[in-house]
């Protein structure tokens, strides 16, 4: 049980828990909130690593069988507290990344997440797994992507322009799927609540 816990793919869940203050602290160098280009580079690097043991972990995990319980629990937590916490972050840095009417699509994004999150636990306890579907795979990409855009911001703006409406662009897009994938995961586990 103790090499399941150490393995290669948990530890790639951990590292991606681990980034989550690294990538606040990146915005707090200055002792406020504040989002310079060297915070806003180090972030996104931080940010990109993070994504990619996202696949990995899985990955790994599912072509070694190295599976595990706490694997299982800890994936889909760490990918929530990551999305969060950026979101989060891009709403309340000094240039407010994220601001107007854009935090509506950060606020269906999260609350999509927590209604899920709870469906899942519900459901669980019923001893129905809810699977995870192709277009929720598209919009946690779409998602990673706009966060990645967003990140940059301003930085990324003197390098692409218009980094932070592409981000934003992105971020509506994904909270669209995000209600789409929110609704299907509320269809699916509704009859076994009616059932209840």
């Amino acid at each position: 049980m103790a090499s399941r816990t150490y393995s290669i793919p948990n530890l790639l869940t951990y590292g991606r828990i681990l980034a989550i203050p690294l990538i606040v602290f990146c915005f707090f160098l200055e002792g406020t909130l504040q989002s310079t280009d060297f915070a806003r580079w180090t972030a996104l690097g931080l940010f990109v690593l993070a994504s990619i043991t996202d696949f990995f972990d899985g990955y790994l995990a599912r072509i070694w069988n190295q599976t595990s319980n706490i694997g299982r629990m800890l994936d889909p937590i760490a990918d929530k507290l990551l999305v969060a916490t950026c979101l989060l972050l891009m709403a309340a840095d000094t240039e407010k990344t994220i601001a107007g009417w854009s935090l509506w699509a950060a606020i269906i994004i999260l609350c999509r997440e927590i209604l899920v999150s709870g469906l899942r636990e519900y459901l669980a306890a019923l001893k129905v797994s809810v699977p995870v579907t192709r277009i929720a795979k598209w919009k946690t990409t779409v998602q990673m992507l706009a966060l990645g855009f967003l990140l940059a911001g301003p930085a990324g703006d003197k390098v692409l322009p218009h980094t932070t409406q592409i981000g934003i662009a992105l971020l509506w897009i994904a909270a669209i799927l995000t209600m789409y994938t929110g609704y299907d995961y509320f269809r699916a586990g509704l009859k076994h609540i009616s059932d209840d």
